[in-house]
C-alpha cells in the first residue's frame, strides 16, 4: 500500500495517524482545539515527538476540553514543567492554557471558532495534488492568514509553518500525495 513519501515507512504510530487521521477534515471543537496546542507543542521539533507524547498530554490537559484548561491554575502548570510525559517547555505549557482562553474570547465574540477556522479555506478543504516531497510547501498564503489572524486573538506558538501542518492534520488542506491510497486524485 502506498503512503504519502513524507511518512516514515517503520514507525506503526506514525502510519496509524496518516492512515486514520491526517488529512481527514475535522469540525469537532475539542479536536481542532487539541491540534492547534499540539502543532504549536511541535515548534522548533518534530511530530513525532509530540505523537509519542499526546496520550499523555490528552491526561494532563483534561482531554483538551477548553473549559476545563482554560481553568488550569499556575501551580497545576508549573507541575507540567517536571513532567517527562510531555514536552518541558514552561513557554508551550503555559501556552496551552492561553490558547483554551484565546479560543473562549474569540468565541465569546465569534460565536463559533470552528466556523472561523474553518472561513480560512473558504468552509471546504483545499486539494492539491503532491507527488514529490518537494512539492509540499512549508507554508502558504492561507496559513500565514491563519497564523497572523491567531496571533492577533492571543495565541501561541502558531507561526505560518505551524499554522499549515494544522491544516493539513484536521483537513483543511488534502495533501496526500497522489500515489497516497488515502489521496481523492
Amino acid at each position: 500500500m502506498t503512503r504519502c513519501p513524507w511518512l516514515p515507512p517503520d514507525l506503526e504510530l506514525y502510519r496509524k495517524y496518516h492512515d486514520t487521521e491526517w488529512g481527514v477534515p475535522s469540525r469537532d471543537r475539542r479536536y481542532l482545539f487539541e491540534m492547534i496546542c499540539l502543532e504549536g507543542a511541535q515548534a522548533g521539533l518534530s511530530w513525532w515527538t509530540v505523537l509519542q507524547k499526546r496520550e499523555h498530554y490528552r491526561k494532563v490537559f483534561h482531554n483538551f476540553e477548553v473549559e476545563r484548561v482554560a481553568r488550569m491554575t499556575d501551580r497545576k502548570l508549573e507541575k507540567l514543567v517536571a513532567d517527562p510525559g510531555i514536552i518541558r517547555h514552561r513557554g508551550k505549557i503555559f501556552g496551552v492554557r492561553q490558547n483554551a482562553r484565546s479560543w473562549l474570547a474569540l468565541e465569546q465574540r465569534e460565536g463559533d471558532a470552528v466556523e472561523w477556522l474553518w472561513s480560512f479555506v473558504g468552509g471546504a478543504p483545499i486539494v492539491n495534488r503532491r507527488k514529490k516531497m518537494e512539492d509540499y510547501p512549508v507554508k502558504t498564503i492561507e496559513s500565514e492568514a491563519l497564523s497572523k489572524a491567531l496571533k492577533k486573538e492571543g495565541f501561541n506558538f502558531f507561526g505560518p509553518t505551524i499554522a499549515y501542518a494544522f491544516m493539513q492534520a484536521v483537513g483543511m488542506v488534502d495533501d496526500h500525495s497522489v500515489d497516497c491510497f488515502k489521496s481523492h486524485r
